[in-house]
C-alpha cells in the first residue's frame, strides 16, 4: 500500500517530541505539509529543524493549547488544515483522594477541551471542502481506567465519546473522525520514568521494564513498550485516502493489553 498525502496539510498538537513528533514525521514522509504545535518554543523549533534537515515540509507554531486563548492564537495563525491530529495530552500518577478540582480541570482543559476547540473550528473547513481527517490520540487507559491515574483515564474516556459524537456530526461529509489508542510507548518521558524507578529499586532499566509489564500490564501480548513510530504508522494510515471507510472508530495500537475482542 502506497500512502500519498501530497498536497495535503496536517496539524499535529503536542508535537515537539514523542508520539506527536513521530506522527508529524510519518505524515510528512507521506508527502503532507505539516505544522507542529507545542507550548515550548525552543523544543518546537528543534523538532521542526530536525524534520526540515531531512527534507520534509514542516513549520511550527508555539501555543498553549490548554487554554481557549492559545487555541484561538493557533487558529489565527493557521486558519485551515486537511488533517488534524489532537495529540496534546498530559498524564501522571496521583492518589484519587488527592486529586483536587484544579487537577481535574487541568486534565480536562488539556486532554479534552484542546481537541474539542480545534476540531470545532477545523472540521468546518474540512466539511466545506468535502475531505478531511480528524484524529484524537487517546489511550488504552480510556478502557482500562488505572487506579493510580483515574483523572487521566476519565479524560481519555471523554475523548472517546467526543470523537464518536463528532464522527456522527460529520457523517457523509467526506471527513472521518477516529481515536487512536496507544498503550505503553517508549517516549522520552517513559524512558526517564523507567530509569528513575530502576534506580530507586536498585535494578537495571531492562529488569525494570520486565517487572513493569509483569506487575502493571500483565495482559500485554507484546510484553514491551511500543515505539512512537509504531503508533504513528496507524495514524498515517487513518489519515490516508485508503482509510475513507474508517470513521467513528477506536483504533488500537496498545499491544493487546485491552482484554476485549471488539
Amino acid at each position: 500500500m502506497h500512502i500519498d498525502l501530497s498536497g495535503k496539510t496536517a496539524l499535529i498538537t503536542g508535537a515537539s517530541a514523542g508520539i506527536g513528533l513521530a506522527i508529524a514525521r510519518g505524515l510528512a514522509q507521506a508527502g503532507a505539509r505539516v505544522t507542529l504545535s507545542a507550548r515550548d518554543a525552543g523544543r518546537l523549533n528543534a523538532a521542526v529543524a530536525a524534520l526540515q534537515a531531512d527534507g520534509l515540509q514542516a513549520q511550527g507554531i508555539a501555543a498553549d493549547l490548554a487554554t481557549a486563548a492559545g487555541c484561538q492564537a493557533l487558529i489565527a495563525a493557521l486558519p485551515d488544515t486537511d488533517i488534524l491530529v489532537n495529540n496534546l495530552g498530559i498524564y501522571g500518577t496521583q492518589d484519587f483522594f488527592a486529586i483536587s478540582d484544579a487537577d481535574w480541570e487541568n486534565f480536562f482543559q488539556t486532554n479534552v477541551m484542546s481537541g474539542l476547540r480545534l476540531s470545532r473550528h477545523y472540521a468546518q473547513g474540512m466539511k466545506a471542502r468535502g475531505w478531511g481527517r480528524i484524529q484524537f490520540i487517546s489511550s488504552e487507559s480510556a478502557v482500562n481506567i488505572p487506579a493510580d491515574m483515574v483523572h487521566y483515564g476519565v479524560s481519555k474516556s471523554a475523548v472517546q465519546g467526543l470523537s464518536r459524537g463528532l464522527a456522527k456530526v460529520l457523517a457523509g461529509s467526506g471527513v472521518t473522525v477516529n481515536t487512536i489508542l496507544p498503550g505503553p510507548t517508549r517516549t522520552e518521558g517513559v524512558v526517564g520514568f523507567m530509569a528513575n524507578l530502576a534506580r530507586e529499586q536498585g535494578i537495571t532499566v531492562a529488569e525494570m521494564e520486565v517487572r513493569f509489564f509483569r506487575e502493571n500490564r500483565p495482559s500485554s501480548l507484546i510484553g514491551r513498550f511500543a515505539t512512537p513510530e509504531e503508533v504513528a504508522n496507524l495514524c498515517v494510515y487513518a489519515a490516508s485516502p485508503q482509510a475513507s471507510a474508517t470513521t467513528g472508530a477506536a483504533l488500537r495500537v496498545e499491544g493487546g493489553i485491552v482484554e476485549s475482542i471488539l
